[in-house]
This record gives C-alpha cells, sequence and structure tokens, in this order.
C-alpha cells in the first residue's frame, strides 16, 4: 500500500486517452473511501470509473456496442475481483483489449491477495511498486496493519495501514502480538475482579 499503484494507473490511463485510445476503469465496489463513481489517489487526483462487485458485469452494464469500442480498460483494487483472472483472460486474449492492472499482490501477513498474482503468467509486463518505510524510509515492500482487526479484507488508508521495510515489519508485528496479548490479559483480569 502507498506505493502509488492507482497513480500509476491513473497515469497510464491518461497516457492512452491523451493517444486517442477508447479507455473504462473499473473498481471494487467494496472500496467505498472517496465514493463508488471515481477512482481517487491518496494525493486527490481521480477520474470516474465503474465500481463493480465482479468483473463479468462489467460487459452488461458498459454496454455491448460500447464495450466493443474499448482500447483499454483499467482495473483498479483488482486483489478484490474474485472472477479477475477469466476476465483478464477473456478480455485481453479473445476481446482485443489492453488491460492495466493495479492491486495488493499480498495482504497484511504477506500472504497472496486475491488472484492478483495469478495474473502474472497473462501479463505482457509487471510492474512491481514499492513505497518508502514510514519509519526508516528504505523501501517498503511490506505493510503493517495498526489495528488489532484480523479479517483479511480490511479497506483502510493511514489510519489502519503503514508501509514498512522488512526489519520494521517483523519487529512490528513482534509489537503487535505483544499488545494483543497485553489487552487480552487485561480483558482477563479485569474479568475477574467482577
Amino acid at each position: 500500500m502507498f506505493a502509488g499503484k492507482t497513480t500509476s494507473l491513473l497515469r497510464r490511463i491518461q497516457s492512452e486517452t491523451a493517444n486517442g485510445r477508447n479507455v473504462a476503469i473499473i473498481k471494487s465496489s467494496k472500496d467505498t473511501r472517496y465514493g463508488l463513481d471515481s477512482i481517487v489517489t491518496h494525493d486527490g487526483a481521480k477520474l470516474p470509473c465503474w465500481a463493480l462487485s465482479n468483473l463479468s458485469l462489467f460487459k452488461q452494464k458498459f454496454g455491448v456496442d460500447a464495450y466493443e469500442q474499448l482500447d483499454v480498460i483499467g482495473i483498479d483494487e483488482a486483489q478484490f475481483f474474485d472472477d479477475l483472472y477469466e476476465f483478464c483472460r477473456q478480455a485481453a486474449d479473445n476481446d482485443g483489449k489492453t488491460v492495466i492492472v493495479a492491486g495488493l499482490d499480498g495482504n497484511y501477513l504477506r500472504r497472496s491477495f486475491g488472484s492478483v498474482l495469478d495474473i502474472i503468467p497473462l501479463a505482457d509486463s509487471v510492474t512491481k511498486l514499492t513505497a518508502r518505510c514510514e519509519i526508516c524510509a528504505k523501501r517498503a515492500s511490506f505493510t503493517l496493519r495498526k489495528t488489532q482487526e484480523t479479517q483479511i479484507e480490511l479497506i483502510g488508508g493511514v489510519d489502519v495501514y503503514m508501509p514498512v521495510c522488512r526489519q520494521h515489519y517483523v519487529s512490528g508485528q513482534v509489537a503487535m502480538e505483544t499488545a494483543r496479548l497485553v489487552l487480552e490479559s487485561q480483558k482477563v483480569e479485569c474479568g475477574s475482579h467482577t
């Protein structure tokens, strides 16, 4: 997170538009942070988009004739689409579309997130972006969750996540686990006094 994925996607889409290509952008309807009708970068740049729960809905909602006229499809927050592989394969291989995908390849536990890694074999090129560690400013390849929530899909910004390097990810995980254990022991102590 915070590596500029959406910014990079917007730049690519704007470049394609400037070159006269017909474009559309899709994002997951799960991401409601800045409204449903646009993708927005952390620094406030935005473009209109289609917010969908499944990519398979896109052609029908966009319109079959309008879809045929598209040259480029941008997908933001790709990790939230269960049908990402099939959609990208169909759009690129059969429909002749350029598909530009932005998403997280891993979750806060450093495990694959959604099917983003599954589409790499379909890709002509892959660009892995990184942020800067919030603690030491080294290259940050990982995301540390700052809250106690444990569900995999927890949409948030700087209030929930921070980019970190390997060293601070590992030490941060230890600190988070220690904090969790302390909080649990305090709950147990409070419960035994009642």
